[in-house]
């Protein structure tokens, strides 16, 4: 049997609990109402559920996701455009439910016998059967009358005082027969108890009600919602608890520190990973949040913290909610029925009194009293993390104080005790954010081993030597000087994958974070011979004696930056000449223009010294460009062609890995040399996996990203590439202008068309739909093949902006240049048609 759990609501009457979180996800006992539920389902062999979302689907989809971490399986129904109501949203589900169905609230507790009341309906042969339970004060609820067989005759949907002719309550849990939904309207907004079931009972349908036994409570307003917690914990209702009981009436979560002095009586909750300072009193009652921090001499009286709070010293909580992050500080009083929504602050010795609700986000003086309800107003949040790692305006978004916050989330996501390195580019503003980043790590009890001003490469190599969970770098963003780009490395120094950023997003959102104790504060080290070992796996997997031999004269541009400490000296031990410009550390960050400018000024040289080649190298150590002996610049999709040809002519038959938008001469070149090419998406972090994961990968990378050598490290690395093209060439016996003479000529060309971001999902499925199957190949975007090898076009969605990107390939300039302006008459006519249809969403 499949269940259909009612999730849309948003819980007006809840505020400000539900601001920013649908009410199936308010937490009982530190577990959301709709986790309950579904361990109810669970318990009555019902593990098919499909939730149907209005208000905030995100958060219980990213909560539950496929079900399978609680043992069901879960899919979902969003109402995208307006609520349907409690039928309209089952009924928009109808093509599921083939056989009988379970239809259940998702902001209610209950423990009734769901088999017996399913096996009530089937020996009546019902159509529909409501669940019922008697209440002392149905004038809240659905009032229903039946017959003595429990045929429903008479309901009325909440009764003025007047109207009161039972005290037996719908419950909003219903066993329905598919085929009554065929009495309701398609896209229509209906309700079960005011439209569906009056038309079941005029028709004389046979609709019976189960009353049943057992523990019962709709929460529906704040006050019922601290009685269905209390209720909980006496044990007036059966529900899971998520934690040990350390004694009877006490629950515990793992990693929790209870100071020996501290007083709790039972019942009480306390969850994971919380601290509970001297002489704290804990009544009976309390519900404690995971990650909560209580202060020494804090008096707990039946009060309801959630996640991530933090209870200052001889603060005085009283029957109220202290929501998800929120701050009650020193010696403040919050009063019995009072209500502090997320993320805000109660200063010191502030009064909330009883009652009284505040909305999420908000400060209150210290020393203020409040007596009215303080209103909150909408604020926007932003995913963290981007195409690549955490970036935004140096000092503005990205500000000490956003950077320990992140820095605590990140460590909370780690298991404490555990170590991590850090390391920037030599910028002061860098060096600023990277202190804060530890100080955040530091406070949830991380350990660091600082590798201070160090190139990207370096870290990278060092960091799966070093026993660490993994790794941060903090450097000027590589294409915008103003920018801060924040990378976070596993323990193999790829960049961390999608699944752990969400984590480290979600700590940081909810405040979701632990707090250590002093004792546990985390230490910084700064480990030594850290370009030893970055040198000497450097040298190995060079043939040193030929590189002494080559005599290469090689001019270098560092573009002031940290690389030029390390190269020069490990080109100095290999004999080569190296000119070196610009390899000064005190200058501020180079802007485009700057750059090309000095790339202009490294064609000039490398022609006067007749050197072998030029580079300019960038990102911190991870990007070239080469100049060749002409002084003619070597970069984008040349650059690639011509690292691939050069390192599959050391190595025939290997695997090179591209992004899925490179040129076809990589495929053209690889022919040549008996090699493979592997294609992933356009980014970075799809690249080092691919890398690391495919055998006999000799190169990755293109001229964009800069290129991985994987049996170095797995990220992109200028400096070994140079020394590498140093060795290629002498054992070639090849200069850089004689092979890109050799080079493949295709033609491989870009433009970019502005896509709003809610049109993109609909072109992409657009373009699959109108090419045959055979055409498509759907690695990232949308590539369509033509029947002439190497002739693509490829639709990329920029993954940060609201533009689409039209890469067309080919050896053949008037294909290239029709199919281009082909498509993007295409792109441009299909995002006005969904302007026209949707002019709200598309914007």
């Amino acid at each position: 049997m499949r269940a259909v759990l009612m999730a849309g609501g948003s819980g007006t009457r809840l505020r400000p609990l539900t601001c920013d979180l649908p009410k199936p996800m308010v937490p009982i006992l530190n577990r959301p109402i709709a986790e309950h539920i579904i361990n109810l389902l669970k318990r009555h062999q019902i593990t098919e559920v499909i939730a149907t979302l209005h208000y905030l689907p995100d958060v219980l989809r990213d909560y539950f996701q496929d079900g399978d971490d609680f043992g069901v399986q879960m899919t979902y129904a969003v109402e995208e455009d307006q609520p349907l109501g409690t039928a309209g949203c089952v009924k928009n589900i109808a093509e599921l439910l083939d056989e009988t169905f379970l239809v259940i609230s998702g902001d209610s507790i209950t423990d009734f016998d769901l088999t017996a009341a399913i096996e009530f309906h089937k020996q009546k042969k019902s159509k529909a059967t409501l669940i019922l339970t008697r209440v002392p004060n149905p004038i809240e609820f659905g009032v229903v009358i039946t017959d003595e067989e429990g045929r429903i005759n008479r309901f009325l949907e909440k009764p003025s005082t007047s109207e009161i002719f039972s005290d037996t309550v719908n419950t909003g849990t219903y066993i329905l027969e598919p085929e009554v939904l065929e009495y309701l309207p398609d896209n229509t907004e209906t309700d079960f108890s005011k439209d569906l079931f009056p038309l079941l009972l005029a028709k004389n349908e046979p609709m019976y009600g189960y009353i049943a036994q057992g523990y019962w409570c709709d929460v529906g307003h704040l006050d019922a919602y601290r009685e269905a917690q209390y209720d909980a914990l006496y044990g007036k209702v059966k529900l899971d608890f998520a934690y040990t009981e350390i004694s009877p009436g006490i629950w515990k979560g793992q990693n929790t520190y209870i100071d020996h002095t501290a007083i709790i009586e039972s019942p009480a909750i306390i969850g994971d990973n919380c601290r509970i300072g001297a002489r704290v009193q804990i009544e009976a009652g309390t519900v404690i949040g995971d990650n909560v921090t209580i202060g020494a001499d804090a008096n707990l009286k039946r009060p309801i913290v959630w996640n991530g709070a933090i209870i200052g010293e001889e603060a005085q909580l009283s029957a109220c909610v202290i929501s998800r992050g929120t701050r009650v500080d020193r010696r403040a009083n919050v009063l019995e029925a009072s209500v502090v929504g997320s993320l805000s602050t109660v200063g010191e010795e502030a009064q909330i009194s009883p009652g009284v609700r505040v909305w999420p986000s908000k400060k209150i003086e210290s020393g203020a009293v409040l007596n009215i309800n303080l209103i909150w107003g909408n604020t926007a949040q932003r995913n963290l993390f981007g195409q690549r790692g955490v970036q935004g305006l140096a000092n503005i978004d990205i500000t000490p104080e956003f950077a320990v916050k992140l820095g605590a989330a990140y460590g909370s996501t780690l298991k404490p005790g555990s170590k991590v390195t850090v390391s920037r580019d030599q910028r002061n503003v860098s060096r600023m954010v990277t202190r804060s980043l530890i100080a955040g790590l530091m406070s949830v009890g991380v350990d660091i081993q600082n590798l201070d001003a160090t190139a990207v490469p370096i870290a990278r190599t060092v960091i799966p030597t070093m026993s660490v969970a993994g790794g941060i770098h903090v450097r000027v963003h590589p294409d915008r000087p103003d920018y801060i780009l924040i990378e976070f490395m596993d323990n193999k120094g790829i960049n961390i994958s999608k699944a752990q950023e969400k984590k480290i997003e979600g700590a940081y959102f909810k405040e979701d974070m632990r707090r250590a104790q002093i004792h546990e504060i985390g230490d910084v080290a700064y480990p030594s011979q850290v370009n030893d070992r970055y040198c000497t796996a450097f040298e190995k997997l060079l043939h040193v004696s030929t590189l002494r031999n080559s005599r290469a004269k090689v001019v270098i541009d560092y573009v002031y930056s940290v690389t030029g400490a390390v190269l020069p000296q490990m080109l100095d031990k290999f004999g080569a000449d190296a000119v070196v410009l610009n390899a000064s550390l005190n200058k501020h960050a180079v802007s485009t223009t700057e750059r090309e400018g000095l790339l202009t000024q490294l064609g000039h040289v490398v022609e006067a010294l007749k050197a072998n080649f030029g580079v300019q190298v960038s990102a911190n150590g991870e990007q070239l460009i080469l100049v060749d002996e002409s002084g003619i610049p070597i970069r984008g999709e040349m650059l690639t062609a011509l690292m691939v040809d050069m390192i599959l002519t050391s190595n025939p038959r290997g695997t090179v890995v591209v992004p899925v938008h490179a040129s076809s001469a990589v495929e053209q070149v690889a022919r040549r040399h008996d090699g493979k090419v592997i294609r992933t998406k356009a980014n970075p972090t799809a690249l080092m996996e691919a890398s690391q994961k495919y055998p006999n990968v000799v190169l990755a990378g293109s001229g964009d990203t800069g290129f991985i050598f994987p049996h170095l490290h797995p990220g992109f690395d200028a400096m070994f590439c140079i020394a590498k093209l140093i060795e290629m060439l002498t054992i070639q016996e090849r200069s850089l202008a004689t092979v890109r003479a050799e080079l493949p000529r295709v033609i491989h060309r870009s433009h970019t068309v502005r896509c709003p971001w809610s049109a993109k999902g609909a072109l992409m499925r657009y373009l699959v739909e109108t090419h045959p199957a055979q055409n498509l190949e759907l690695i990232d975007g949308v590539k369509i093949g033509q029947s002439h090898d190497d002739s693509w076009l490829l639709v990329l969605p920029d993954a940060s902006e609201p533009v689409v990107h039209l890469f067309a390939n080919s050896n053949e300039r008037d294909w290239v240049d029709e199919t281009l302006r082909n498509y993007r008459s295409r792109v441009q006519i299909f995002v006005e048609r969904q302007q026209e249809q949707h002019p709200a969403e598309v914007q």
